[in-house]
């Protein structure tokens, strides 16, 4: 009878095991079909736009520069990213481009653009485009045959995108963009003397005694703006070092409360864990929200939010760490007539002092992150410079920057906590 049973168990043991081998991957199987219809899988190549994504590539790394002639006026301006701040003086510009009664450009490759009373375009292998913008519109001429997909055609708007540049002609302007590798006039801009001086020059003029004045006029690049970007990453490390440590200093009193060994009111020890899971249950990015509507933007807005979370997440870790204690060593200390507080900071505190810093080390690194973001709602930090770059959508050789600088922030953080990590907590080589 028991071998019976044993036979009939084993064999209903494998049944279900069999069983669970094919249903667990028959979900997993139909949690991926359901996926694929209700993010529409499919129709993700139709909506991606591989013009788009390769513009917005070229322009991580390179440059646009802008001639621009008024229709009404005949005026024509040259200016990097079309911006004010990189306009040519009047009567200059780059020696591609000619002015005169004709506007001259040579984009390269054979492609020549004219600008004056007609417009043209000559380009190789396909022929000579004349456009006589007027109150009637853009009166395009196109060399015979179909129209090719890289020419848009309107009787309002003719735009010719090549490799060589792209042009647009509007009733009251025609406008050229040519791009080039690099990041111009990310050291000085096209007023500074120190303007296309070559690095050797540059180097001996610096020690000449002009070194104060290169790095000024680099420091204030009104283009660039490198004061305001390192100052904003200066307020993206005091936000998380000050909302960080700060939730550390405001969780471990806190903790003891929280810690069963310490505490043996129960209620008391209810309310504050309810508490710690309040603040860490709203995420960051909810108490900035919040907290921006009741003090403002800026900084130490975002400090706080990061407080309010931090002190849920460290007072729940600080109160684990705190009844997994070793009650001999507070015993030690007690019987040397040491005071409870003696006894929590001779008893405890060295217990726990590796959690501690270990965590709030690494909420640092991650909470270094989450200013950027955070920054970008509070109007402060690298954050808030980040989010104007992307929103204008034509410098996107800014947000590279932008990126790379928040990358190495990051990095540098990291290693210096891993740093200090090791020489807190671990010790140094004698093991002091």
């Amino acid at each position: 009878m028991n071998t019976m049973s044993l036979e009939a168990q084993s064999v209903a043991l494998f049944r279900r095991k069999r069983l669970i081998a094919f249903a667990v991957p028959a979900v997993i199987l139909v949690y991926c079909a359901y996926i694929f219809v209700v993010f529409d899988i499919a129709g993700l190549a139709d909506r991606a736009s591989i013009d788009n994504a390769r513009t917005l590539v070229a322009d991580t790394y390179s440059y646009k520069t802008h001639v621009t002639r008024d229709n009404r006026s005949g005026d024509v301006t040259v200016a990097i990213e079309g911006e004010r701040k990189g306009r040519y003086a009047e009567g200059t510009s780059p020696d591609w481009v000619a002015l005169g009664e004709e506007t001259i450009i040579d984009l390269g490759q054979g492609h020549i653009v004219t600008f004056g009373a007609q417009v043209t375009y000559d380009i190789p292998g396909y022929g000579l485009i004349v456009t006589e913008p007027g109150r009637d519109g853009v009166n395009a001429v196109l060399p015979p045959g179909d129209l090719p997909d890289w020419i848009n055609a309107s009787n309002n708007r003719l735009t010719v995108t090549t490799d060589a540049g792209r042009l647009t002609v509007t009733r009251n302007l025609s406008e050229v963009f040519r791009y080039a590798i690099g990041w111009e006039l990310f050291f000085f801009t096209l007023d500074s003397p120190y303007h296309g001086v070559g690095f050797g020059e540059l180097t001996a003029r610096a020690f000449s005694g002009e070194a104060g004045d290169i790095w000024q006029d680099f420091w204030t690049n009104n283009m660039w703006r490198h004061g305001d970007v390192v100052w904003a990453i200066v307020e993206t490390i005091l936000m998380a070092f000050l909302g960080t440590f700060g939730a550390a200093l405001i969780a471990l009193p806190l903790g003891f409360l929280a810690a069963k060994n310490f505490t043996p009111l129960g209620s008391l020890r209810f309310a504050v864990r309810r508490v710690f899971d309040f603040l860490r249950g709203v995420d960051g990015l909810i108490w900035t929200i919040v907290l921006s509507r009741a003090f403002g933007p800026g900084p130490l807005t975002g400090s706080l939010a990061i407080l309010l979370t931090d002190t849920g997440s460290f007072g729940k870790i600080f109160s684990e760490a705190i009844e997994n204690v070793d009650d001999k060593q507070i015993e030690g200390v007690a019987s040397t007539g040491a005071k409870p507080l003696q006894r929590y900071r001779f008893g405890v505190i060295p217990q726990i002092t590796p959690v501690l810093l270990s965590q709030v080390l690494y909420f640092l690194e991650s909470n270094t992150r989450s200013a950027t973001i955070i920054g970008a709602i509070t109007g402060g930090g690298i954050g808030l410079l980040l989010t104007q770059a992307i929103i204008t959508q034509k410098d996107w050789e800014e947000v590279t920057y932008y990126i790379v600088l928040i990358v190495i922030m990051v990095m540098l953080k990291d290693t210096f906590s891993g740093w200090l990590r090791s020489k807190l907590i671990k010790g140094d080589e004698g093991g002091h």
